[in-house]
């Protein structure tokens, strides 16, 4: 009898190699006959074929493929019983492992489902704090990287990561992307009743009120952690909306630790969940069939029975929803694992690829992150870098064949720059007047609350990669709050960030709000650097100033007192500390003024730029300052640029001026314009630590264009400043004109 099997078998055996052969040869003569080899893509039936020849060629294809499958099948079902006849089984999906053709995207060609080029695919993101604010930028760039299709992007956030997020997109300008704000605030009631271990704190939980948080109108929407990484186009994944079942609610990939097994330690007892449970970090949700479902009550009364017993939720909403699906397993779509390859300690990830290609989503649902242990992590880890230092410039490219909604700054912009005479001297001037610099506020934490103190006052400069150096010995000159901006490429950011959070000095301060704008363009857009700095500052008065400078020590507390004694509330004054400059890289910083004078009678210190620009100083009056104890005023002069502390509703910087020269000049005769008073301080100072020139310095000096355009600027700048101001602003043309 078992001999007489085996016979069979082998008889099957070489009935099926033998048609496999025959359908090869049919397949090359066939390709004779339309004069090209037919070794053809594996994906090609997917293709569009503008012609009959194809088709056919298409259609004899698929042909030979049924017929072979059908052999396949004849021979599994054999295969399948052992030598006694009884059927032999292998894991399953079910079980928690992957079918072999799902193990790899790299295997036959699965019919794809089709997303038209310009539909809009729906994005939504849960975002809090200042952290996930920058981890989702990474995310935002790998999407538009690969993306061909119109994007809405749903932001969940609270206060912070909207402020941020907010700033980020309307100056990023991409076109074809659309975002919406959702306070998180309202929809913690719906959430806050349940107790969460995770790391993500309430924030966890919000993916569950996403029916209700969403418009009505929207149908489905992919739902995406802010850990995640696409390496392909996400309308891949928006495809697969297409292959649910009337059943089917909610696409997830299956959890790919043992987490739901309940093994991992010793009387661990997860959730419930079915087999391995699902991971949440990449949700595809079908909105309008989950109201229907009344899926609001459907998970708060899992929650609440499985409270009961579990008392609090370890992985937030990631219990809750396996909990649910536990109850109805009808309403879960298995994603592939490619999908949402899950890089935490101790997991299955690395049966979800077996090249680089087969590789859709990373997630690094790890809280090591990117110091997780996987065989493949140094890869992985530089597909990430290569993201997070991405030029986010370069993603500014149209979506061709798919209107855009109008965008009234864009076309704003647009059709400045086509009113920009190509053949003006001046054009690269006016040219980074109108470039619009991404820009990403509060990119590290910062919890600075500004106290009741009607006094209180911040530090406002601004920096590039090269003045790093400053900030830690500014930081122990001045207690209080400061605002800079710094200008960065994505790759430099990421070194500023990395510096910062190794500095004991920097990383102990929580009241430091660095805000990063983007490089682009030729000069160092010095005044909008400063006005992004001073709009975000959160005391009633700024000490505006540069980041070269130290300022003496206890400055912070005299200015606050100087403000109340001066009762600068109730008046108009800009208060003018005294610039000094060293020319050793090594000072003995002087504690009192006492002590500096000593040093600028000895030569170890100068007054601000005597030697080379004394008139941007010379106003201050640097004989009366000596003996001077109480504040004095000043009269303008032109070219007066001193260092001031003024409310911080004060005019702001004209942008028109970048690089070097007349930035804050211009500054300084617009608060006199507007009747500033100028008053020295008597005890207060400052000094100029030396350093190498700048770029654009260089260029001044070198070029005599660059010299005449800035002359040109200044011109404008006048005319301008007579039409806000009228005769008052006519003094400084006449004083122009007689220098």
């Amino acid at each position: 009898m078992l001999r007489s099997w085996r016979v069979k078998l082998k008889l099957l055996l070489a009935t099926v190699t033998l048609a496999i052969l025959i359908s090869w040869l049919y397949l090359f003569v066939g390709s004779l006959e339309y004069g090209r080899f037919l070794l053809l893509p594996p994906c090609l039936g997917e293709q569009a074929r503008g012609d009959v020849e194809r088709e056919a060629l298409a259609s004899r294809v698929r042909r030979v493929e049924e017929e072979n499958q059908q052999l396949r099948l004849q021979l599994g079902q054999v295969a399948e019983q052992g030598s006694d006849g009884s059927p032999r089984w292998g894991p399953s999906a079910e079980d928690g492992v992957p079918p072999r053709g799902e193990r790899s995207n790299r295997t036959a060609c699965p019919k794809q489902q089709t997303v038209h080029k310009c539909e809009l695919l729906h994005v939504a993101i849960v975002c809090a704090g200042h952290n996930a604010s920058r981890d989702v930028v990474t995310l935002v760039k790998s999407i538009l990287f690969h993306r061909r299709n119109p994007l809405h992007f749903h932001f969940i956030t609270d206060s912070v990561a909207h402020q941020i997020l907010q700033m980020l997109f309307q100056s990023w300008m991409v076109p074809s992307v659309h975002i919406s704000f959702y306070n998180a605030d309202d929809l913690k009631p719906e959430v806050s009743w349940i107790p969460n271990k995770h790391y993500s704190g309430i924030y966890g939980l919000m993916k569950l009120t996403l029916t209700k948080a969403l418009p009505s109108s929207l149908s489905k929407v992919i739902v995406l952690d802010t850990d995640i990484t696409f390496a392909t186009d996400i309308a891949e994944l928006w495809a697969v909306f297409g292959k649910f079942s009337d059943k089917q609610v909610i696409g997830l990939v299956e959890n790919q630790s043992d987490w739901y097994l309940g093994n991992l330690w010793k009387n661990h007892k997860p959730w419930p969940a079915l087999g391995r449970g699902f991971n949440t970090g990449v949700i595809l949700l079908l909105l309008d069939r989950l109201r229907r479902l009344g899926w609001e009550q459907m998970w708060r009364l899992t929650a609440e029975r499985e409270l009961m017993s579990m008392l609090s939720t370890s992985l937030a909403d990631q219990d809750i929803f396996n909990a649910v699906i536990k109850q109805d397993p009808a309403l879960v779509y298995r994603l592939p694992c490619f999908w949402n390859v899950q890089l935490s300690d101790h997991t299955r990830s690395e049966q979800c690829y077996t090249e680089v290609s087969d590789l859709k989503v990373i997630h690094w649902n790890s809280p090591k992150k990117l110091r997780v242990k996987n065989k493949h992590v140094e890869f992985f880890r530089n597909l990430y870098l290569t993201f997070l230092e991405y030029d986010g410039n370069l993603l500014r490219r149209e979506l061709f064949g798919c209107a855009s909604l109008p965008s009234p700054p864009s076309n704003q912009l647009q059709q400045a720059l086509e009113e920009l005479d190509e053949d003006d001297p001046c054009y690269d001037f006016r040219r980074q007047h109108l470039t619009q610099h991404r820009i990403h506020l509060f990119f590290l934490q910062y919890e600075f609350l500004a106290l009741p103190d009607p006094t209180d006052v911040t530090l406002v400069a601004q920096l590039s990669m090269d003045r790093l150096q400053m900030l830690e010995a500014i930081c122990k000159h001045w207690a209080g709050p400061i605002s800079l901006a710094l200008y960065m490429s994505d790759a430099e950011a990421q070194q500023f960030l990395r510096y910062a959070q190794a500095s004991e000095v920097l990383s102990a301060r929580r009241n430091i709000a660095y805000h990063i704008v983007y490089k682009e363009g030729q000069f160092y857009p010095i005044n909008l650097l400063r006005n992004v700095a001073l709009a975000n500052t959160q005391t009633p008065y700024v000490f505006l100033t540069d980041i070269d400078f130290l300022p003496m020590y206890g400055l912070y507390d005299y200015l606050r007192n100087s403000i109340q004694q001066l009762e600068l509330h109730q008046r108009k004054a800009a208060l003018i500390v005294p610039a000094f400059e060293t020319l050793h890289y090594r000072l003995t910083f002087p504690k009192s003024k006492a002590e500096l004078l000593s040093m600028l009678d000895m030569g170890s210190l100068y007054t601000f730029r005597y030697h080379v620009w004394p008139k941007g100083h010379a106003p201050t009056d640097y004989a009366k300052w000596r003996t001077a104890t109480v504040p004095y005023r000043v009269a303008w002069q032109p070219d007066f640029e001193p260092y001031v502390v003024v409310r911080q509703d004060c005019p702001k910087y004209d942008q028109r001026f970048v690089g070097f020269g007349w930035n804050k000049v211009s500054h300084i005769m617009e608060l006199d314009a507007q009747e500033y008073e100028l008053l020295v301080l008597p005890n207060a100072f400052m000094i100029h630590m030396p350093h190498a020139p700048s770029f654009d310095i260089s260029k001044f000096r070198l070029s005599a264009g660059y010299r005449g355009c800035l002359q040109t600027l200044r011109e404008e700048f006048h005319q301008d400043l007579s039409r806000r101001y009228g005769a008052a602003a006519l003094k400084y043309l006449t004083a122009e004109r007689s220098l």
